[in-house]
């Protein structure tokens, strides 16, 4: 039988998650994370069968927004509420303060390079404004980009030379020239949308670029140049980030924040994230 493919479906029961479901990621295991299940401050296991527990409950004052995981396979969370990323050491479930700034509006979502290079947005919500953080090595955050509208969604290329940011309110997506050591420049328009908002994304392989259309109800895939090659309709309307994983990377798992829950589908192409993994040889 042919697979069906771009065709969502539940993955775990509805109000399972508060409505604040948000930043998944997949491990090399193929388990994936989401913030906040049954109660806010907490991330969420659900393996790729759908079922749901809680894998760490975060300190006092922290909620969870973006995940990802670094190359030894620690996860990094935005915590929105403390202004940190925090990291999980993924054996031990210890928790500490990879970065703090109290000076930023909120660490939302976060992307990383294959040299652990963490990306942040940070928007202030209440005046439609966005700037965009850098975490190197020496784990502090080093503005790059002011003065723009609702950060939100943060990727990386495949290629690691272009870093992707979206502004929710202005629905516009904008790609920079990202260099190794993680400087931008050449700030150009990839799209703007004529309605809905967006929240997280994620690239594929090929460097196409899947989109949560918040209250719209719908992922879209784009080129690398910025066409609408897909779009998927979700049960829900609320969603609000993505990741990929499954054996292969196609398995896309998506957020959704009016329903509670996770939603996924099959893709044709496996995610970013699947060939870090592979490349490092941890699948």
């Amino acid at each position: 039988m042919r697979e069906q493919r771009f065709i969502s479906k539940p993955l775990t029961e509805p109000g399972g998650f508060t409505s604040g479901i948000e930043g998944p990621g997949c491990d090399a295991g193929g388990n994936l994370y989401a913030v906040n299940y049954v109660r806010q401050g907490t991330i969420g296991k659900v393996t790729p069968e759908g079922e749901c527990s809680i894998f760490v409950d975060l300190p006092k004052g922290s909620t969870g927004n973006g995940i990802r995981f670094d190359s030894v396979g620690d996860m990094l969370i935005a915590d929105y509420t403390g202004h940190n990323i925090l990291k999980v050491d993924m054996q031990t479930r210890e928790i500490s303060v990879y970065a703090h700034d109290p000076n930023l509006n909120q660490p939302n979502d976060i992307a990383i390079g294959t040299n652990d290079i963490v990306y942040a947005s940070d928007p202030n919500w209440q005046d439609s404004t966005g700037q965009i953080f850098r975490v190197g090595a020496d784990r502090t955050f080093t503005l790059l980009e002011t003065g723009m509208g609702t950060t939100n969604g943060i990727e990386v290329s495949p290629g690691e030379d272009i870093l992707y940011v979206n502004e929710t309110v202005q629905r516009n997506i904008w790609a920079y020239d990202l260099s190794p050591d993680g400087e931008i420049s050449n700030k150009r328009l990839l799209i703007q949308f004529p309605d809905f908002g967006m929240d997280g994304m994620r690239c594929d392989v090929d460097g196409n670029i899947y989109v949560t259309r918040h209250s719209k109800g719908t992922i879209v895939k784009l080129s690398p140049g910025g066409d609408v090659l897909e779009e998927v309709e979700l049960g829900g309307k609320g969603c609000t980030n993505l990741a990929f994983g499954g054996s292969d990377g196609r398995t896309c798992y998506v957020t959704v924040a009016d329903r509670g829950n996770v939603e996924s589908f099959r893709t044709d192409l496996p995610g970013r994230s699947w060939k870090l993994y592979k490349d490092r040889g941890q699948l």
